[in-house]
Formats: structure tokens, C-alpha cells, sequence
């Protein structure tokens, strides 16, 4: 058997415009939802990280308060940088010499900082202990860290405050 050409028939420039015009709808409805997805994530991530380096500095102040830390006069007791909290301090109440407590096995990055050529601690910004809570300053200590971001959160907050 043949072909029997009666029935040729191809998809006319019109259809064409009309199947292109309807995909270009539904990715004007998709991608939204995506990018609030992607923004939904870092958010998550960045409260993530900012719950893991509060509790490696509060485990500090701990550790320095039950004097397992050696105490500096007039300190405050917070570490002096990010960096202490991954390379650990010794514990002078433990049995082995210079057995080390360590508070963080990395410094994890802001999510919001797009800049990859800093190191993770250098993506935050830092509050000393002396510093006002509405004008963070660094100094001796890090008693806080927080976003750089500039950007507002979904809710309306900026990242930097949270």
C-alpha cells in the first residue's frame, strides 16, 4: 500500500502563535511562585543559620561563665571573632592538656550574600557586646551576628534585623 495523500495537514502559523501565546501565560504564572519558593528557602536557611552560630555563642558564654575557659580581666566573655568558635579554645578543666572544646564545626554562610569571594565569616555582620542593639558595631566580641542584606523578608521585616 501507498501513500494516499488526501489528508496532509501541518500546523498553520496562527496555531503556532496561539500554543506560544498560551505557554508564555503559563510561565508568567509559574515563575512567581518559583522565585517566592527560592526566596522561601533562603529565608528558612538563613534562620537556620543564625539559630547555629547564636547557640555556638551562647555554648561560649557558657563554657566561659563555668570557667572551663580561660578569663580575660574586663572581658566579657563572648568570642573575640567567628573563627574561635570552628578552631575551639582550651578546656583548662579537663584532666588532658590542651584538650580543646569546639562551639561550631564551620562557619555557615548568609544565604543573602551573593559575594563568593568572601569567607563565610566574612558574610555577616557582627555586634559587639558593647555595641547598642539598634546601631551594631563590632569590637572586642562577637556577642550577636546578622544579615548585611538589605533586602525585605516576605513578611515585610528586613533580614538585617532578624
Amino acid at each position: 500500500m501507498g501513500f494516499k495523500g488526501g489528508n496532509k495537514r501541518g500546523v498553520t502559523l496562527i496555531e503556532l502563535v496561539v500554543a506560544v501565546a498560551v505557554l508564555a501565560i503559563l510561565a508568567s504564572a509559574v515563575f512567581p511562585v518559583a522565585r517566592m519558593a527560592v526566596k522561601r528557602t533562603k529565608e528558612m536557611e538563613l534562620r537556620y543559620n543564625l539559630r547555629i552560630i547564636r547557640k555556638a555563642i551562647d555554648d561560649y558564654k557558657r563554657a566561659y561563665d563555668e570557667k572551663r575557659i580561660t578569663q580575660k580581666l574586663g572581658g566579657s566573655g563572648y568570642p573575640p571573632d567567628l573563627k574561635t568558635l570552628v578552631e575551639g579554645v582550651e578546656d583548662i578543666t579537663s584532666p588532658v592538656p590542651g584538650k580543646k572544646i569546639f562551639f561550631l564545626r564551620r562557619i555557615p554562610r548568609d544565604p543573602f550574600n551573593t559575594d563568593y569571594n568572601k569567607s563565610p565569616e566574612e558574610t555577616w555582620g557582627i555586634r559587639s557586646y558593647s555595641s547598642e542593639p539598634d546601631n551594631p558595631k563590632e569590637g572586642d566580641d562577637v556577642f550577636d551576628v546578622y544579615s548585611l542584606s538589605e533586602e525585605k523578608a516576605i513578611d515585610g521585616t528586613y533580614y538585617k534585623d532578624w
